[in-house]
C-alpha cells in the first residue's frame, strides 16, 4: 500500500484557484506545521500559490516527537545513511508532487520546493532528478546527495537557492559550498549565501535571501 503524505495547507492569498504552489519540506524531527510558518513570509510575493507542508512518511524512531523523511544514526557513516535515506525515500514524495499537480491543475514550471536540513535534502535530491523543470528549488542547511543520471539530458535544470549558518555543527555548511560547485560545474543557475555567526536553523538574512530569490524567478 503507497504512503500518502499529508499536512497543513494555505490556499491563495489572492483567493483565488491555485496557478503556484509551494512545498515544504520539514526536518528531522519535525513536521509541517514548522515549516509552513515560511508562508506568511511568501505569500504576499506569490498571491496566486497554494502551500502545503506535508509531513514526513516516517514516525522519527530517534526522538520522541516529530517525522522524519528517513532514519539516521547518530553513530557510523552518516554520507551513507543520507545517500540510502533520499534514495529511499524519493518515490513517496514524487507520488505527492504528481498527485498535487494532477489536483490543483498546477504544473511543475510553477511549483517551488523549498525544504530545511533533511527536508533540503530531499528537496535537492528530488527536484533535481525531474524531466521537467521546476520553477525553483531552496535548501536551507542541507546537503546535495546527487540522484543517479545527474548530470545527463534526462534532468530539466531549475534554479537553485542554497542558504547555511557557517557555525552550523549538525549538518557542516560545507554541504552547501560543495552543491553549488557541483550545481555551478552542472550548469545550472545557483544562488548561494552563507549567513555568519548561525547554527542550525534560518536567520533573518537567510530568509531574505531566499525571499529576494523568489521575486525575481517568479518574475522570470
Amino acid at each position: 500500500m503507497a504512503i500518502k503524505l499529508s499536512g497543513p495547507m494555505l490556499a491563495p492569498l489572492s483567493g483565488g484557484a491555485p496557478r503556484q504552489a509551494v512545498v515544504l519540506l520539514h526536518g528531522y524531527g519535525s513536521d509541517g506545521a514548522d515549516l509552513i510558518a515560511l508562508a506568511p513570509q511568501w505569500q504576499p510575493l506569490l498571491p496566486d500559490a497554494v502551500f502545503v507542508a506535508p509531513n514526513a512518511p516516517d514516525v522519527c524512531r530517534q526522538l520522541t516527537f516529530g517525522y522524519q523523511w528517513f532514519d539516521i544514526s547518530f553513530e557510523g557513516d552518516r554520507l551513507a545513511q543520507r545517500q540510502t535515506g533520499v534514495v529511499g525515500a524519493r518515490p513517496v514524495l514524487i507520488e505527492f508532487l504528481n498527485e498535487l499537480w494532477s489536483q490543483t491543475g498546477v504544473q511543475p514550471e510553477q511549483t517551488i520546493v523549498a525544504g530545511f536540513s533533511q527536508g533540503a535534502m530531499m528537496a535537492l535530491h528530488v527536484g533535481l532528478s525531474l524531466p521537467r523543470k521546476l520553477m525553483g528549488i531552496i535548501a536551507f542547511s542541507g546537503a546535495f546527495l546527487p540522484p543517479e543520471g545527474f548530470g545527463s539530458a534526462e534532468f530539466a535544470k531549475p534554479p537553485v537557492c542554497l542558504v547555511h549558518g557557517d557555525m552550523d555543527d549538525v549538518v557542516s555548511p560545507q554541504h552547501s559550498a560543495d552543491a553549488e560547485v557541483a550545481l555551478q560545474l552542472a550548469g545550472y543557475d545557483v544562488r548561494y549565501h552563507t549567513s555568519a555567526g548561525v547554527g542550525h536553523g534560518i536567520a533573518p538574512d537567510g530568509l531574505a535571501f531566499a525571499s529576494a530569490f523568489i521575486a525575481r524567478i517568479a518574475n522570470e
